[in-house]
């Protein structure tokens, strides 16, 4: 099946441990005009192919936002990414537009979050999100098209989501 009505995309994009999953949730738990989508819970290691950027996974995704869109409602998928992974697509002639979102923090707290809320011992994994997330706040402003910048530092999880769901709304 062929989509054939075309619904905005909005990526909410960061760092792991940044907060965008917890925020995420609470955006799930009370969506009423969009589909909010959790990108991880399709992740395989087939698509683990930083070669080509992850292009066969950011298909998938594409392809399921653009089928679930078909209920009229436009989706908000969640997972670190930036926009060079979906504008050069075949399946972004799916959507009306694609709009990006980076939800950043401050090093220490990314850090943090990762350290003692989720309680990541990985040194890699913390370089690869602090390294992650200076990307974001480095480069949002010169990626096509750009990336809205979140930075919820001294944010809450519930205002991270209420500042999301404004940035959504302000689009729709």
């Amino acid at each position: 099946m062929r989509p054939t009505i075309k619904q905005p995309l909005f990526i909410v994009s960061g760092a792991s441990g940044v907060g965008k999953s917890t925020a995420s949730e609470l955006l799930f738990q009370k969506e009423k005009d969009y589909v909010v989508l959790e990108s991880d819970l399709l992740w395989n290691s087939i698509y683990n192919t930083p070669d080509d950027n992850y292009r066969e996974y950011r298909r998938v995704w594409t392809r399921v936002a653009a089928n679930v869109a078909q209920i009229g409602k436009p989706v908000v998928l969640c997972g670190s990414a930036d926009p060079e992974q979906f504008e050069h697509l075949p399946e972004r002639e799916l959507f009306t537009d694609i709009h990006y979102l980076a939800v950043v923090c401050d090093n220490e707290v990314l850090e943090s979050r990762m350290r003692k809320g989720r309680k990541i011992t990985d040194e890699n994994w913390i370089r690869s999100s602090v390294t992650f997330n200076n990307w974001l706040k480095e480069n949002a402003d010169k990626t096509t098209p750009q990336i809205t910048l979140l930075d919820n530092s001294a944010l809450s999880p519930l205002e991270t989501a209420e500042q999301i769901e404004r940035w959504i709304r302000e689009r729709l």
